[in-house]
């Protein structure tokens, strides 16, 4: 008994709807990724050889002082780097709870005068709880 073969067919994968396909897909991942643009102010903190390393705080303020003396108020820049606009910013963030804690994170070059407003702003308000970061000093090679 002779069995009769079928013709098998020749199969092809179209190289034209697959690459149709690849650039739909990656449409669509453009259209749809979010790109955020980071605006915060870059700070270089100062090193320190002694410290400890901060409590775990749910809610504080961070003022953050950039090398020209410009601040912000946790993440958002103020118009102006004078003493009532900071103090103005503190009283609104804080609700008038001067328990928070107040971090201060300058960079390692900005003016000292910088820091102390942000210091005696904190203080006029009441602020007791009072921080400065830094970053942990590094070995120096002999």
């Amino acid at each position: 008994m002779k069995f009769r073969r079928k013709p098998r067919e020749n199969v092809e994968i179209g190289l034209a709807p697959l690459i149709d396909v690849i650039f739909i897909l990656l449409l669509f991942f453009v259209v749809t990724t979010t790109f955020t643009r980071e605006t915060q102010m870059r700070v270089d903190l100062p090193e320190a050889a002694t410290g400890a390393p901060p409590e775990a705080e749910q809610r504080q303020l961070e003022v953050l002082i950039d090398i020209e003396g410009s601040f912000s108020l946790n993440g958002n820049p103020l118009l102006r780097s004078d003493l009532a606009t900071l103090m103005a910013a503190l009283t609104r963030e804080s609700g008038g709870d001067s328990s928070m804690p107040v971090v201060i994170s300058a960079d390692g070059r900005t003016p000292h005068q910088a820091v102390i407003t942000a210091m005696d702003a904190a203080g006029k308000l009441g602020f007791s709880q009072l921080r400065i970061t830094t970053v942990e000093a590094t070995e120096a090679a002999p």
